[in-house]
C-alpha cells in the first residue's frame, strides 16, 4: 500500500475492501491532518452522529520506520470484528445476541500494521441492508453536504465521518451500493474493489457473491451491450416488461443482482431472523421481510448472469477500458422521505449500481459538481482485476475532472447573436438537472470523455509520445470544438516533431483574431 499525496485539501483518496473483498480508505489532506492534530474532538463534541462506538486501537510497534499510514485515524463500519468488542451488524438486537468477538478482522489488523489508528465503529443500515443511511435505533449521521438530505449507505457513518473532516479515512462494505452511494451523496470519493480482492476474515457476509469491503473509447448504449452478450438476463427481463431498452435492461440486471443478495442473506441468517424477530428499522423492514420469504426459484439463472456479466466486461473493457457513468441518478432524497419516493429512488439507483456489482468490477465514484448545493458524483468502472489501473487512471485526471466542472458550473447565462441561450448554458442544466435523465447521463458521459481524453492527451505529452498526444487532443477537438486548449496543446505536440502543419497555424491565428 502506498501513500497518496495530494496538493488540493479538498482530495481525498478511497482504496476499497470487499465483503468478498474490500476496504474503504480515505485519505484526507495533510493540512486535514495537522487540524485535527491541533484540535482532537472531544466525546461530546458535534461528531454528526457518525460514531455507533469510540475506542482506540493503537497500531503495533512498526517493523519499518516509517510506516505509510502513520498518524490517520480511521472509522470501519459496524460489521468489522474488533477482539473483545461485539460486532452489532448495525442492529440492537443482533448486538444483545451474540458473543464478542475472539479476534479482530484481518482487513482491520493490516491497517493497523502500516501505522493508522482506529478510532471507533460508524452507523449504518441494519444489517447493511438500506441504501438510505437511516438508521432508527442510533439515529441517522447528518450529511455534512446536505443535511437536510439522506446520507446515503449502507455506510452513512463511515463517509460522514470522513466528509466532516472526523477521521483521515473510513472502511466500510459494498455490497449493492453500499460505499458508492453514502460516498457520491456526501462529495467525497468511494471505492468498491474487484469482488475478492481483499479477506473477509473477520466481516460479517450480507451476500458473500456480491460483497465488497470498499475510458471507454467511444460513446455506447451499454444497456444494449448487456442485453447482447448476456443471454440469461432474458429471464429477468420478462419480469419488467417486454420492451427491450436500455432502461429495462438496467433494470433487469438490478432485478439479477437483488434476487442474489436476498438468497444469500436468507441463507446466512434466516434462522436467527426467525428465532429472535429483531426489531427493524422502517427501510430495513420491508428489504429483510422481502429476503426470508423470498422462493428463490430463479437462483441458477442469477448466478448465470453474474458469470455471464463479467466476462461481458472483459471483453469489453479488457485490460485498459473504463466505462463513465453516473454513480446514483438522483441527488439525495430528503430525510423522512415516503415509501413510495424512496421506491423509485431505489429502482433507478440499483440500475446503474448493479453493472459494477454483479460483474465484480471494480468502480470508483467521484466529486462531479453540485446541484442545489446536493452533491453529485460520477462513476468510473474498469475490469475486475484491474484495481491498480483504474486508480492510478483516476489519480492522474481527477485535478482536469474537478476543472471541467468548475468551469461548466461557472458559466454565467449569456445570449447569442440571434437572443437565444447558448448551447453551454443549456448543456450545464442538462448536466446538473435534479433528477438525471437520458440526455442528462449522455451529457456527463460527454464530459467526462472530453476530460479522459485530454488527460490521455497530457500523459502521451509528457512521456514525450508526440505523435499518440497529436493522436488524443485531435480526438478531443473532436469533441470540444470550442476548446482552445486543445488545440493549443496538438499544436505545441507538432511543434516538438518539428512538423506543424500550417492549417493549425491559420486555425489557431484565426481564433486570436475572434478573441480580439
Amino acid at each position: 500500500m502506498k501513500s497518496i499525496v495530494s496538493s488540493n485539501p479538498k482530495i481525498w483518496m478511497v482504496i476499497g475492501v470487499t465483503v468478498a473483498g474490500g476496504i474503504l480508505i480515505i485519505v484526507a489532506s495533510e493540512a486535514a491532518r495537522k487540524r485535527r492534530r491541533r484540535s482532537r474532538l472531544k466525546e461530546d463534541d458535534d461528531n454528526y452522529g457518525a460514531f455507533m462506538e469510540r475506542f482506540v486501537l493503537i497500531p503495533p510497534p512498526p517493523a519499518a520506520k516509517h510506516p505509510p499510514l502513520s498518524a490517520l485515524t480511521f472509522l470501519i463500519n459496524d460489521v468489522f470484528d474488533v477482539k473483545d468488542h461485539v460486532t452489532g451488524f448495525g442492529n440492537p438486537d443482533w448486538k444483545t445476541t451474540h458473543d464478542q468477538a475472539p479476534t479482530t478482522a484481518l482487513s482491520v489488523t493490516t491497517l493497523l500494521k502500516n501505522g493508522a489508528t482506529c478510532v471507533g465503529k460508524a452507523v449504518m443500515d441494519d444489517f447493511s441492508f438500506g441504501i438510505t443511511g437511516e438508521n432508527s435505533h442510533y439515529g441517522t449521521p447528518t450529511n455534512p453536504a446536505t443535511p437536510s438530505c439522506i446520507p446515503g449507505g449502507s455506510c452513512s457513518g463511515s463517509a460522514v465521518a470522513v466528509a466532516a473532516d472526523l477521521v483521515d479515512f473510513a472502511i466500510g462494505t459494498d455490497t449493492v451500493g453500499g460505499v458508492r452511494i453514502p460516498a457520491s451523496f456526501c462529495g467525497v470519493l468511494g471505492f468498491r474493489p474487484s469482488h475478492g480482492a481483499v479477506s473477509t476474515i473477520g466481516v460479517l457476509p450480507i451476500s458473500q457473491n456480491l460483497d465488497t469491503v470498499d475510458l471507454a473509447p467511444k460513446h455506447m448504449n451499454i444497456g444494449q451491450y448487456i442485453l447482447s452478450n448476456v443471454p440469461s438476463l432474458k429471464y429477468f427481463l420478462e419480469q419488467t416488461t417486454n420492451v427491450q431498452n436500455e432502461a429495462n435492461t438496467l433494470k433487469a440486471l438490478s432485478l439479477a443482482m437483488q434476487s442474489l443478495q436476498r438468497y444469500e442473506f436468507k441463507t446466512n441468517h434466516e434462522e436467527w431472523i426467525n428465532t429472535v424477530k429483531p426489531r427493524l428499522g422502517s427501510n430495513a423492514s420491508g428489504s429483510v421481510h422481502a429476503a426470508i420469504t423470498a422462493t428463490h426459484e430463479n437462483i441458477e439463472a442469477c448466478y448465470m448472469v453474474r458469470t455471464e456479466m463479467r466476462a461481458a466486461l472483459r471483453s469489453l473493457l479488457k485490460d485498459d477500458g473504463i466505462l463513465a457513468v453516473p454513480t446514483v441518478a438522483d441527488t439525495p432524497p430528503k430525510l423522512n422521505s415516503k415509501k413510495s419516493l424512496l421506491s423509485k429512488f431505489n429502482d433507478r439507483a440499483f440500475s446503474l449500481l448493479s453493472i459494477a456489482t454483479i460483474s465484480g468490477c471494480c468502480q470508483i465514484t467521484v466529486p462531479f459538481g453540485k446541484h442545489e448545493d446536493c452533491p453529485l458524483g460520477v462513476s468510473f468502472i474498469a475490469n475486475h482485476g484491474s484495481d491498480k489501473f483504474l486508480l492510478d487512471t483516476v489519480l492522474d485526471m481527477y485535478q482536469s475532472i474537478q476543472g471541467q466542472v468548475s468551469a461548466v458550473t461557472s458559466l454565467q447565462p449569456s445570449l447569442d447573436t440571434k437572443g437565444n441561450v447558448e448551447a453551454s448554458m443549456l448543456w450545464k442544466e442538462k448536466i446538473f438537472a435534479p433528477v438525471l435523465s437520458l440526455e442528462s447521463l449522455n451529457s456527463i458521459t460527454a464530459l467526462v470523455q472530453i476530460t479522459c481524453t485530454c488527460e490521455g492527451g497530457n500523459a502521451a505529452y509528457r512521456g514525450k509520445q508526440w505523435q499518440k498526444a497529436i493522436t488524443y487532443y485531435t480526438e478531443a477537438v473532436k469533441l470540444d470544438e470550442i476548446n482552445a486548449t486543445f488545440y493549443c496543446n496538438r499544436a505545441a505536440a507538432y511543434l516538438e516533431l518539428g512538423s506543424l502543419p500550417y492549417r493549425f497555424i491559420a486555425v489557431a491565428s484565426f481564433r486570436n483574431r475572434m478573441a480580439k
